[in-house]
């Protein structure tokens, strides 16, 4: 079981752009769970939350993010065997969204240019 400083060292070198607070583990505890936040004054733009576990299995880490304020939903969660690779599906999964809903507005978009042309 990894400890809380170097659970913090990690974060901190993989994701230096938040301000991370881990969570205090009970003795005996199995998993480590740490919060980053990244702000602009006083909004927070985004939250991530990322728990490690230990079992007879190995490690396993989870990443979960949330958008605006600080009661915001949480969007997608992704676990892996490392962080980065928590981090990089958690990542991934969101450029496959955001490419999604851009062929959607961009369709959308092309609908109404051809509506308003006249025909000839």
């Amino acid at each position: 079981m990894m400890d809380t400083k170097a659970f913090r060292a990690m974060l901190a070198k993989i994701m230096p752009g938040y301000s991370w607070t881990v969570h205090r583990a009970t003795k005996g505890a199995t998993c480590l769970t740490a919060t980053g936040i990244q702000t602009s004054g006083f909004n927070r733009l985004s939250t991530l939350q990322v728990t490690y576990s230990t079992d007879s299995k190995g490690d396993w880490y989870k990443a979960r993010s949330a958008g605006f304020g600080k009661r915001a939903p949480w969007l997608h969660e992704n676990g892996d065997l490392t962080l980065a690779l928590a981090l990089r599906g958690l990542q991934d999964h969101y450029q496959y969204m955001a490419a999604a809903y851009d062929g959607h507005a961009r369709a959308l978009q092309g609908a109404r240019r051809a509506a308003a042309v006249p025909a000839a």
